[in-house]
């Protein structure tokens, strides 16, 4: 790859509790997945993460979840279609009203957590995750992990989606990720995660937790911005990334 889209998780402060340092990952990434207060972020923060996102030109996506704050919205939880598409389709919506204060709109859409993971495999909450997007209108792409069924659900509807690699993830030898439950789910070396993503960019394969060699064509590699040391992994990233000649870009 000539170029490759950074993206973090941000807009997580919620009751001035930041679990990110979002002021340092907004200078270094080129997309931010800003969270919607469903599943953390408040109003005032969530506007702050967007303002300084929009005054850096990076790419703004709507980080939509479970309405789970106590669990961080890593918790799967069952949902009537209908009120999930409804859900999303609210969350996107509070975030555009944020996104056109600050001079800027929503790009993508990109799930969280436990949801995220869900709709891999299961085929309602997939179907009614795009609903929601749909519902919002306009030419929103999805990120999503390769290879599950809302993928295939998204590409059915038209829409563009974004695949999506995460460099401080471990994955099972079946292209999903490990859980957060497994003390292996999170990379915490700054050396090896910018490895890793290097791998990706250049060769197009990542290694699983079983040394499995795993194509995965990624348009988008995430660092998580509440992981430890997030910061430091993630200018880890860049500098890799630059020294080979490999530029950080928006896919969008």
């Amino acid at each position: 790859m000539a170029t490759i889209d950074l993206n973090a998780d941000l807009g997580e402060t919620t009751a001035g509790n930041p679990v990110a340092d979002d002021a340092s990952m907004i200078k270094l990434v080129s997309s931010a997945n800003i969270a919607c207060g469903f599943h953390a972020g408040d109003p005032h923060d969530i506007a702050r993460t967007v303002e300084s996102a929009a005054e850096r030109g990076v790419t703004v996506g709507a980080h939509v979840g479970y309405r789970d704050a106590a669990g961080f919205g890593r918790r799967f939880m069952e949902y009537a279609p209908n009120e999930l598409a409804d859900e999303v389709l609210y969350q996107i919506g509070a975030l555009e009203a944020l996104a056109r204060k600050h001079g800027t709109t929503i790009r993508y859409v990109k799930p969280h957590g436990a949801l995220y993971n869900a709709i891999v495999h299961h085929e309602e909450q997939a179907q009614a995750v795009i609903d929601g997007i749909r519902a919002f209108g306009g030419d929103l792409a999805v990120m999503l992990l390769p290879g599950g069924v809302a993928v295939h659900h998204a590409e059915k509807a038209g829409m563009m989606v974004i695949a999506e690699a995460f460099a401080d993830r471990n994955y099972n030898p079946d292209g999903t990720l490990v859980s957060r439950r497994d003390p292996a789910a999170v990379i915490t070396d700054p050396d090896l995660v910018a490895g890793r993503v290097l791998q990706l960019a250049e060769q197009g394969t990542i290694t699983a937790v079983d040394g499995t060699e795993l194509k995965v064509d990624a348009m988008s590699v995430c660092v998580h911005g509440d992981s430890p040391g997030s910061v430091a992994m993630t200018q880890s990233i860049v500098d890799r990334l630059r020294d080979r000649g490999i530029e950080i870009r928006s896919s969008l």
